[in-house]
């Protein structure tokens, strides 16, 4: 069981008997009026895109799942193709089901994946990542008065605001949850 308050994106959910995949929450508040959760969930086997108000109280089954280890080898279109640690088949998988964003993996990146019934229903990615910064403005000499952070493209293509000392070729820790650079990698 989930509170639909500790509900995230990407979350699979049991909803009316059928499984579904949380795409969106939002926490509404109104006034004096109650507040309430507006949901929008994907139904796995339909693709059928419904909203649903909830309580606050309310709570929703998770199916029991799997859970399987997978390399990420590269994007074909609206889909991931991963690899089987143990058995190296390839799977297809749509982007909708990484929890949070695609734009953080990078090739031969292990993937947690969530599987009901044979089907992988959620990939989850580590916490941290290192990418390696492909663009970013250079580091303004005596412009130490200000620690303004600057946006730098990464290797996967995420744009990370980063400390000015951060330098084209430079590998950085990303926090795949928040997005947000935690700290340069040691090499």
């Amino acid at each position: 069981m989930v509170r639909v308050l500790d509900m995230r994106k990407g979350r699979a959910v049991i909803y009316e008997d059928e499984i579904y995949y949380v795409k969106d929450k939002t926490h509404v508040t109104k006034g004096n009026k109650r507040s309430y959760i507006q949901a929008r969930l994907k139904n796995f086997k339909t693709g059928q895109i419904i909203d649903v108000r909830f309580k606050m109280e309310d709570q929703l089954d998770t199916p029991f799942m799997e859970n399987k280890e997978y390399e990420y080898l590269y994007e074909d279109g609206d889909a991931l193709v991963l690899m089987d640690t143990e058995t190296y088949d390839q799977v297809h998988v749509d982007k909708e089901l990484v929890a949070e964003g695609p734009e953080f993996l990078k090739a031969n990146e292990r993937v947690t994946c969530q599987i009901y019934q044979g089907n992988i229903i959620q990939v989850e990615l580590p916490q941290v990542v290192v990418l390696e910064v492909t663009d970013t403005p250079p580091t303004v000499k005596g412009a130490t008065a200000t620690n303004q952070p600057k946006p730098a493209v990464t290797e996967s293509g995420a744009t990370v605001r980063v400390p000015p000392f951060i330098n084209v070729g430079d590998k950085i820790r990303v926090d795949t949850r928040s997005g947000e650079y935690v700290e340069r990698a040691k090499e």
